[in-house]
């Protein structure tokens, strides 16, 4: 009797932490395949733009950065990161753009290594990007 009683409160445990969304911290150290993130940074002076990754189910992403935009390619294992830059979209950007656009894509391809903490995910190389995962 005791057992029967055990294992239904057990299966009702059970059943409220998979009802109540509670098994999604299990991801919560995954990679953001599929989710677009949000570079942790304010906005340049009269500009609401600032940088997004769109990230696809195989790691593929649509890059809009300071002022331009593209495509590119995240190769992710264990915590271990590389990102290729692709093709850039022609767009007329300022100098102090383009500048900011380019040192932008070499820290994303110097990224080594990548860590999640709740909606932030980080890329460290020899400096660090932060990102916020964009969550409604």
């Amino acid at each position: 009797m005791i057992v029967a009683y055990f294992k239904t409160t057990l299966a009702g445990m059970i059943f409220l932490t998979i009802s109540c969304g509670l098994t999604p911290a299990l991801a919560a150290d995954e990679f953001p395949f599929g989710l677009e993130m949000t570079l942790d940074v304010p906005p340049q002076p009269g500009s609401k733009r600032i940088p997004n990754l769109e990230i696809g189910d195989r790691g593929e992403v649509r890059l809009e950065l300071w002022c331009k935009g593209g495509v590119g390619q995240f190769s992710v294992a264990g915590n271990t990161v590389i990102f290729v830059p692709g093709a850039m979209d022609n767009r007329t950007c300022s100098p102090a753009q383009v500048q900011m656009d380019d040192a932008l894509l070499a820290e994303l391809a110097d990224a080594s290594t990548w860590a999640r903490k709740g909606d932030y995910v980080t890329f460290t190389g020899r400096t660090s990007l932060r990102f916020h995962l964009n969550t409604n």
